[in-house]
Parts: structure tokens; C-alpha cells; sequence
């Protein structure tokens, strides 16, 4: 019994660990044929030198074929990192119509210094038409300092 008791503790708080994160769409327009839902962030706060999760749950109202991720990172405004993925690398295409989850996976090096970060990240499709653009804020710790609170 104490063992259940221990595991589901232990399931509670992982679960409870990994929120949802707030977002913000760009020029604050909404009309984009792909809605986000939720951003969920694992670890949170990303650990430096460690596997961080990126899970975007969306929604679309066609079917996606192909087409680019953009990411930009900044850093007290400065943009730190870009890149530019295939659609198809993040998420199995094509997408059809209805719920998907595009999820990036990134180590950051590290000598990445810790802080409060904004990813934007811009969806265009094949024919070149933006899909969604929307951005938000993530933390990123020291390794030792996070993995030890």
C-alpha cells in the first residue's frame, strides 16, 4: 500500500510540474487557420545541457501538406538563435484537419545563460500562406541549481 501510495505521489508531481504555458498571438491577430490550445514546456524551467520537450497542441482547420517552422529565441529583446525546420520534421504530414501536436525537442548548450526567454514561432505552408504565428515566454535555469531545488 505504501508503495502505491509512493508511486502515485510521485505521478501527481510530475504531472502537477508540467504547466501550461501562456501565449500570445502575433500582431494580435487570431485569424489564422492554425489555433494553438496549449504549450507545455519539459522540463520547466528548461535545464541547461539537457533535453528540453517544446509540445504545441493545435488546431487546423485544412489539411497541411508540407511547409517551414521558423523559431526565433530573444533574449532581453536581442535575438539570440533562429531556425528554420521543415514542417514535416516536427510533426507527421500531412496533418489533417482537426487536433495535432507539433513537438520540438532542443539541448541548449551549457553556457547558456539563465533567464526568462521569448520563442516566436512562425507556421507558413507549402504554397507560402502563414499558418499561425504566436510567441511565448520560457525560463531556462542552471543545470545544478535547477536539478537539485
Amino acid at each position: 500500500m505504501n508503495r502505491q501510495l509512493l508511486l502515485l505521489f510521485t505521478f501527481y508531481v510530475l504531472v502537477s510540474s508540467i504547466q501550461a504555458i501562456d501565449f500570445t498571438y502575433c500582431d494580435d491577430e487570431e485569424n489564422f487557420p492554425l489555433k494553438v490550445q496549449q504549450i507545455k514546456i519539459i522540463p520547466d524551467p528548461v535545464v541547461t545541457g539537457k533535453p528540453a520537450i517544446f509540445n504545441i497542441s493545435a488546431v487546423t482547420d485544412r489539411s497541411v501538406s508540407g511547409g517551414k517552422v521558423m523559431i526565433e529565441v530573444r533574449y532581453f529583446g536581442i535575438r539570440v538563435h533562429s531556425e528554420t525546420h521543415d514542417i514535416c520534421e516536427e510533426v507527421s504530414c500531412p496533418i489533417e484537419a482537426g487536433n495535432f501536436v507539433l513537438s520540438h525537442a532542443e539541448t541548449l548548450p551549457g553556457y547558456t545563460p539563465p533567464g526568462v526567454y521569448t520563442l516566436k514561432m512562425k507556421m507558413i505552408g507549402k504554397n507560402g500562406y502563414q499558418l499561425t504565428c504566436f510567441s511565448f515566454k520560457f525560463k531556462i535555469g542552471f543545470g545544478a541549481l535547477v536539478s537539485e531545488s
